[in-house]
């Protein structure tokens, strides 16, 4: 009888390890999935890059990003292909008192002049 008892605290104690990781697991999911939303969403502010560059950050439901943008080099010239630029957002985040990150890169066409020569 002592030994049944001692298989079946042994049994429980694994399954309860297990479950709580699995909740771990999910809550950074969570957090995973904000900061990719977030970072789409920031992403969705401009279609194209102004001439100057795009530079920015902020706050957001207790996520911090940051918005950075460099030229990215081709071998396509002509009036008809824009300059690229790199744009890279970093999510940052506290969780369990460590800090977590989440980067998303992508390439925007630099903007074209307005009608009239100005700058968008």
């Amino acid at each position: 009888m002592l030994v049944a008892f001692s298989i079946m605290a042994f049994s429980l104690a694994m399954i309860y390890r297990v479950s709580g990781g699995s909740a771990r697991n999910a809550g950074e999911l969570e957090h995973y999935q904000h900061a990719a939303l977030l970072a789409e969403s920031v992403l969705n502010l401009r279609d194209a890059v102004p001439p100057a560059g795009w530079n920015d950050q902020g706050e957001s439901a207790g996520y911090r990003w940051q918005v950075r943008s460099a030229p990215y080099p081709t071998d396509v010239n002509g009036p008809a292909a824009p300059p690229l630029y790199e744009v890279a957002v970093s999510i940052t985040w506290l969780e369990g008192g460590t800090e977590k990150r989440y980067d998303l890169a992508t390439l925007r066409p630099q903007a074209r002049p307005l009608p009239g020569g100005r700058q968008p």
